[in-house]
């Protein structure tokens, strides 16, 4: 049998414990050698109840594992990463790498120095549905894509100590909406941003909690992103990319494989959240992380990805700022494609 990559975790709050059940019970590749957690009673605790070894400390944990995965609050993410870039361990990080971009390019060139892998959580690029739909319109099966539209919308917002540290709408929630822009349709030229705060909460902190972004691609393509932070009725995550030859449509699944019929009615449960939707993608991809470093592979996202996706995000957060689209030009490098805008305030690399 091909030995299994140990995958010491780091956090253990919600996204924590979600990668804890697959590594302990759904990855073929991976296992769970050790959890750490800055309050020691959680680790042990969890540690206890996987019958996993438990860290004291950040440090314990590189010695324990083959590599890490980082799901601590996002403030802490670039330097545990370049931390275990030093210790030559590889990474799996949570997006997003750092809140400030000259951090996460810092941590991005650390880990590259290093010769580590490192993979950044955008779970949609290991989904079955999205990952089939991706490979056809790749292959060419689609044509020319003229149309992109996707919806993301959670059932309830988070609570306020959250928002706090999670660097806005677009840097939390579109975000993923962007890099699957990136991922199936290509690279973007303008980003036209709208938002508005239905919840005076939001407004108070400065923040929205719906927004409508508009994408103008490389190659002439149009896109749409809707978003919401409490839609209410249930948790949904749907695509659609349209082309000269077809389309290719994601919808969200049910919560369970059957429906419940009366006169004039036929109903089906909903999905609550991420974790009812993309349980098998959020295994998939600590799998594909360990057979990355197995292999010796690039990364299906990698830091650099998640530098693009960010980069984009902060347009959308600019635009519905200003009021106005913000132009960008996709720079191809040896690493990966980086963006750039005429904006005065853009730090580039």
């Amino acid at each position: 049998m091909t030995r299994t990559l140990g995958i010491g975790l780091a956090g253990l709050g919600r996204m924590g414990r979600i990668h804890a059940t697959n590594l302990t019970s759904r990855c073929g590749a991976a296992r769970l050698a050790a959890v750490y957690d800055a309050n020691a009673d959680v680790a042990r605790a969890l540690a206890e109840e996987l019958e996993v070894p438990w860290a004291a400390s950040y440090a314990e944990l590189l010695e324990r594992a083959d590599a890490v995965a980082i799901a601590t609050p996002t403030g802490t993410h670039a330097e545990l990463t370049a931390a275990a870039a030093e210790a030559g361990r590889h990474v799996f990080c949570e997006k997003p790498i750092s809140l400030d971009r000259p951090t996460t390019v810092e941590t991005i060139e650390a880990v590259q120095r290093a010769g580590v892998v490192f993979q950044v959580g955008f779970h949609r690029r290991f989904d079955p549905d999205w990952v089939a739909a991706a490979a056809r319109i790749h292959a060419g099966e689609l044509g020319e894509v003229t149309l992109f539209r996707t919806s993301l919308r959670d059932m309830t917002p988070p609570p306020p100590e959250f928002l706090a540290g999670s660097g806005g709408f677009f840097v939390d929630v579109t975000v993923h909406d962007l890099d699957v822009a990136r991922w199936l349709v290509g690279e973007v030229v303008e980003v036209t941003a709208h938002g508005t705060a239905s919840d005076p909460a939001f407004a108070a902190i400065g923040d929205i909690d719906t927004a409508v972004v508009v994408l103008r691609f490389e190659n002439g393509a149009l896109g749409v992103i809707d978003n919401s932070r409490s839609a209410r009725y249930g948790y949904e995550c749907s695509s659609e990319v349209m082309g000269s030859a077809a389309i290719a449509r994601i919808d969200a699944p049910r919560r369970h494989g059957y429906e419940w019929r009366t006169p004039g009615l036929a109903s089906h449960e909903l999905p609550r959240d991420f974790e009812e939707r993309y349980p098998w993608a959020y295994a998939e991809e600590l799998d594909a992380f360990a057979r990355c470093v197995r292999d010796g592979a690039p990364p299906r996202v990698s830091g650099v990805d998640a530098l693009a996706a960010f980069d984009l995000a902060q347009a959308a957060d600019r635009s519905w700022r200003t009021g106005r689209p913000v132009a960008l030009t996709p720079q191809r490098t040896e690493t990966g494609v980086r963006y750039e805008t005429t904006e005065k305030d853009e730090v580039r690399v």
